[in-house]
């Protein structure tokens, strides 16, 4: 049975998840460094912070992919699915465990929030922990609605939005937050970035379910453009991604070493005409791991461009 919850929990995306953690974590940590009266250096991995923030956002992404697993089964929409068995669908895990399980995990989700903005703002920043608070419900409320209810978003093409605000803009722009208690406008160009990939991501599941999704009248942005602009769009995803970490770097030149994480668009570029060239959706699973973690290694490489 443990196995069950394990496979619904789909470890493979939590790499993804905390990309936008790692890169904040690793700015803002650096932003306090050089603009404190400390001359030495706090490792990250020494930082509560970090690891609280971690923890908090591997919830999140558990509960969501639990109740993806849910809505989607209990809707009928992983019936006959292609590639990853889902444990609802499949029968391996009933309605009403997953609805336990998805209710425990956010118990401890929403623990692991109030201990990370204790940790972060104290007592005496109560407006920013109030902030912070919403803002992990409205992470929560977001993850569940994502397939469940009958005004589900992912049903409705919000999908996108929804993974850019909260795995790029929020995840980046937040983590750093945390660390200097306010924030710089340049912080968002590689938080879009961050934003961007991870969209990437789903427009490739998205791609690959296409066929089933619209069957099962789940509208994904995908459905509702079709697959030549969803290709398109694809390309626009990474690209911008590029140009706008480029921008950051023009805007904070340091040294030669920020432009490392051009390693981690390899891949990616790679990964475009994979996609241009693809007549068979199902083959596209493959991408979707590389494209997850080419946005890992983005994150750590261009993290640590920054301290050099």
């Amino acid at each position: 049975m443990i196995q069950n919850y394990i496979k619904a929990a789909r470890l493979r995306t939590l790499p993804l998840s905390v990309s936008g953690i790692i890169l904040g974590s690793i700015l803002g940590n650096q932003f306090f460094y050089e603009n404190s009266h400390i001359h030495q250096r706090t490792s990250l991995f020494l930082s509560d912070i970090f690891w609280l923030a971690i923890l908090t956002t591997v919830g999140f992404q558990i509960v969501s992919n639990f109740a993806n697993d849910y809505g989607d089964g209990v809707k009928g929409s992983d019936n006959n699915r292609k590639g990853e068995t889902r444990m609802v669908a499949s029968g391996a895990i009933t309605p009403k465990q997953m609805k336990s399980a998805i209710i425990i995990t956010t118990i401890v989700t929403l623990v692991n929030a109030l201990l990370l903005i204790y940790v972060s703002f104290g007592t005496e920043n109560f407006a920013f922990s109030t902030l912070f608070l919403a803002l992990g419900v409205a992470s929560i409320v977001a993850a569940i609605k994502y397939t469940v209810g009958t005004s589900a978003y992912g049903y409705s093409g919000f999908g996108d939005l929804f993974v850019f605000v909260f795995f790029g803009l929020l995840s980046v722009v937040g983590s750093y937050f945390l660390f200097t208690k306010e924030i710089e406008m340049k912080i968002f160009l590689p938080a879009i970035s961050i934003g961007l990939l991870s969209t990437a991501v789903l427009n490739l599941n998205n791609l690959r379910d296409r066929e089933q999704d619209e069957k099962n009248q789940k509208n994904t942005l995908v459905v509702k453009i079709g697959e030549l602009k969803a290709k398109k769009y694809h390309y626009f995803l990474i690209c911008g991604a590029l140009l706008f970490s480029l921008l950051y770097i023009c805007l904070d030149y340091r040294s030669v070493y920020q432009l490392t994480f051009l390693v981690a668009f390899i891949p990616l570029i790679k990964n475009i005409k994979t996609v241009s060239g693809n007549k068979t959706p199902s083959s596209l699973d493959g991408e979707l791991k590389k494209v997850a973690l080419s946005t890992f290694l983005f994150a750590i490489l261009f993290g640590i461009g920054q301290l050099f």
